[in-house]
């Protein structure tokens, strides 16, 4: 867990794992939680070991209001939620999250680390895309 942490980095502190929310006596669990002390937020990761379904969005938004309305307390910032999933459905996701106004972020993870020509590839298509549709570049 130490690991993990510092490869989030600076600012997360550990607040539980497989953490309960109950609601009308049924339980949940968010499968970890920290709070990031500068951002001054929870920050709720969900893991799937399969694609992301569109009931997964559903559940992190519903936790994403749990947070904010039972947990967080004054001065602190909305919660965001992460889920992280084997693979991604760009469209599924567009669709899932339709005018949701909150910071949920699907991402796909990878069991090992791209060789170094692959990761340059990605970074300057990333680059290319946040150019074209008008982000600031770092």
């Amino acid at each position: 867990m130490q690991q993990f942490l510092l490869e989030l980095g600076k600012g997360f502190t550990f607040v539980g794992r497989q953490y309960r929310v109950t609601l009308n006596n049924t339980h949940y669990k968010v499968d970890l939680v920290f709070y990031h002390r500068i951002l001054r937020c929870f920050v709720l990761i969900d893991l799937k070991v399969t694609d992301v379904q569109h009931h997964d969005i559903g559940q992190m938004n519903m936790y994403l209001g749990y947070f904010a309305a039972e947990e967080n307390t004054e001065g602190d910032n909305p919660p965001i939620g992460i889920i992280l999933s084997r693979n991604k459905d760009e469209l599924l996701v567009e669709y899932a999250t339709y005018q949701m106004n909150s910071q949920l972020f699907v991402q796909k993870y990878q069991l090992y680390l791209p060789e170094r020509e692959e990761l340059r590839r990605e970074l300057e298509l990333t680059l290319r895309e946040a150019g074209a549709s008008g982000e600031e570049l770092p």
